[in-house]
């Protein structure tokens, strides 16, 4: 193989680094670990939205079924919420109220209208209403 020394490559090494599948890069990762893909979904808030134990135990409790349009505004109310900065939210979805970690895209707590009768939500710092 003919190589070059004048900063250009040549169409060898073009073929080997293109078309060689014995040389497989592996992904660079951050210093916790962590790929591009990885951290780019992190910081843009592409997760599902998720549900710890004791939300969907209080979602059976109370017979709320949510739909599919009720998912995705629950999901896009978690990305808004995610994009102000907000740690601990409490997301409005027609006249349900779920309390949702958004780093960690979790709904810790669900309820209806008539559990939220006292409308008083502690710990979060900011609201969102789809």
């Amino acid at each position: 193989m003919k190589l070059q020394n004048n900063g250009f490559l040549s169409i060898e090494q073009l073929k080997d680094q293109y078309l060689n599948p014995s040389q497989s890069s592996q992904p660079k990762v951050t210093k916790e670990g962590l790929t591009f893909e990885e951290v780019l979904q992190k910081h843009s808030g592409i997760r599902d939205v998720k549900f710890s134990k004791h939300a969907a135990g209080r979602l059976a409790d109370r017979n709320i079924e949510l739909t599919k349009g009720q998912m995705e505004r629950l999901q896009a109310g978690t990305q808004k919420a995610g994009a102000k900065g907000i740690k601990e939210s409490l997301v409005i979805v027609d006249q349900l109220a779920f309390i949702v970690n958004v780093p960690s895209s979790t709904v810790i707590t669900a309820m209806n209208q008539q559990d939220a009768a006292e409308n008083v939500f502690t710990n979060i710092d900011g609201a969102v209403i789809m």
